[in-house]
């Protein structure tokens, strides 16, 4: 499958950049932009929090799992921004990597817990030290970010710009 078929997907933990720097990769490549987490919210049809609260984290990874097949199945080439847990579900790294080409976007917990200092709408970052809580959940992501990753890209120290350019260059450099 060729570059111009395939989605490009950014994959990564909360924080590094995969709605900013996807929707600009959107603009590089000139097609359509979709996060799987906005997916979600607009089927549910409730905000993020009210389905997180009434659902819990079981309840949004199902819901999660038919938007990631739905944008992975979509005919237009896309590019795809996926929540930070969606890969780790086994269906999920799967259909990505089957139509598209998978970057993790990857920093350190204390850079992303910088970037994500004023922001209080992250619930896996509710009541505790956001370094700490980011050290783990890259801890327990790494293997599931690497068995879906068909090329990383660090975002640390790095503009939107160049980390989209970085992203870009990836994937044309890998899929002609």
């Amino acid at each position: 499958m060729q570059a111009r078929e395939r989605h490009l997907v950014l994959v990564g933990l909360m924080g590094t950049g995969k709605s900013s720097v996807g929707k600009r990769c959107a603009e590089l490549l000139d097609r359509p932009f979709v996060d799987t987490d906005e997916l979600v919210v607009v089927a549910a049809g409730v905000p993020f929090d009210d389905l997180w609260a009434a659902e819990g984290e079981t309840g949004f990874r199902t819901r999660e799992r038919v938007a990631v097949a739905d944008a992975a199945a979509s005919p237009a080439p896309l590019v795809i921004a996926c929540g930070g847990g969606a890969v780790l579900d086994p269906g999920n790294r799967r259909a990505l990597r089957a139509r598209g080409f998978v970057v993790w976007l990857d920093a350190p917990p204390e850079v992303l817990a910088s970037r994500l200092a004023d922001d209080d709408s992250r619930p896996l970052l509710a009541g505790g030290d956001r370094v700490t809580t980011l050290s783990r959940l890259g801890t327990t992501r790494a293997a599931a970010y690497e068995a879906a990753a068909h090329a990383t890209v660090d975002t640390a120290g790095r503009s939107i710009e160049e980390v989209a350019a970085a992203v870009v260059e990836e994937f044309v450099a890998c899929n002609g």
